[in-house]
């Protein structure tokens, strides 16, 4: 058993959650305690694609450890990642920690961890709901003459990036844009891309003009001429 020095686990970003998975796996091994445990997150990377888990458990941790986490908390953490609280993370290890070591845990609806769990991923997937559902696409010319759609929204958490592949696959454009205040994603012929995002104070509005729309794409990804990517801002 460590002793009770805090350990900083460093994350690439707000939604790294293939990163968490990673680092868990290893403060289970240790049997490293939640109070002990800060969570940071890199500033330089802001953001860290999210990717299934496909990496086998670890040699080095327990069997039952790893066994006693049902599926259902797996996803559970695909949706919590995603909210704004910046305990997350803390609620989510310690909920981990609590399966391995409670297993009664499993079967209590009204555990007071769980059931935040269950709200915030609650929330996750309805603002999930409300970009899909919301979004609203106008079409822009661009200078090579080619039509760009382009649509801004401001969820209310981390949920562009989860989002993305999704719009990429039900828009049926060849070329659009999404910005929002934290991040902004294009779709080119299939092929996302992701860039920062703009100030709430100037994130375009559909009264917008086309010159703004275009100038805020230039801000993000360079001017939309030839269809290819430019270096990100």
């Amino acid at each position: 058993m460590m002793n009770s020095a805090d350990v900083q686990v460093n994350l690439a970003g707000p939604v790294d959650l293939a990163g968490f998975r990673s680092e868990v796996r290893q403060l289970l091994a240790q049997q490293v305690p939640p109070e002990s445990v800060q969570w940071q997150l890199n500033a330089a990377s802001q953001y860290a694609q999210a990717q299934p888990a496909q990496a086998s458990r670890p040699r080095n941790v327990p069997r039952a450890a790893s066994a006693i986490v049902p599926a259902s908390f797996t996803r559970l953490c695909e949706f919590v990642v995603l909210h704004r609280d910046a305990e997350r993370f803390n609620l989510l290890y310690r909920l981990l920690w609590r399966l391995v070591h409670e297993p009664a845990l499993r079967s209590d609806p009204v555990d007071p961890d769980m059931l935040q769990a269950q709200h915030m991923a609650h929330a996750v997937r309805r603002d999930i709901h409300k970009l899909k559902a919301n979004l609203q696409l106008r079409t822009v010319r661009a200078a090579d003459g080619q039509e760009l759609q382009v649509a801004s929204h401001e969820p209310a958490h981390h949920v562009v990036e989860a989002t993305g592949p999704w719009l990429c696959k039900r828009v049926t454009a060849p070329r659009w844009v999404l910005f929002t205040p934290e991040r902004t994603v294009r779709c080119e012929h299939g092929d996302l891309t992701f860039g920062p995002g703009l100030p709430r104070w100037s994130l375009p509005t559909q009264e917008a003009s086309d010159d703004y729309w275009l100038a805020c794409h230039a801000r993000v990804f360079g001017p939309a001429q030839d269809g290819r990517p430019a270096a990100h801002a």
